[in-house]
């Protein structure tokens, strides 16, 4: 894995794991579950460890899928902003430039 790779899944982790470094978004259809069941899913994404090189290709730890019973598959993913959260930003490696938001979403919502 190439070092800015490493990097970009460091800070995506970090955001997946405590929603303290960027925006989470939930859409309606996550908004719309009971608080049972919404804490569920934030449970599984914020413990989400099953990166592998099928579903992480890159490395950067920026989308996941999960099951949860009762709620059905879930996303997660990763995007990447520029400081005023307006446009795309190529450099994720760098979190001085990088805002990101993580989304998460019901299967069926995609």
């Amino acid at each position: 894995m190439s070092p800015a790779a490493l990097r970009i899944s460091d800070l995506n982790d970090l955001l997946r794991a405590t929603f303290l470094t960027g925006k989470v978004v939930f859409t309606e259809g996550i908004a719309a579950l009971s608080d049972d069941h919404r804490s569920q899913v934030v449970e599984a994404v914020q413990s989400f460890r099953q990166f592998t090189p099928d579903n992480d290709p890159y490395g950067e730890h920026d989308f996941g899928s999960i099951e949860i019973d009762g709620v059905g598959r879930v996303f997660w993913k990763i995007d990447y902003y520029d400081p005023d959260y307006r446009y795309h930003n190529e450099n994720a490696a760098d979190p001085t430039t990088t805002r990101r938001v993580l989304t998460i979403m019901l299967a069926i919502e995609y």
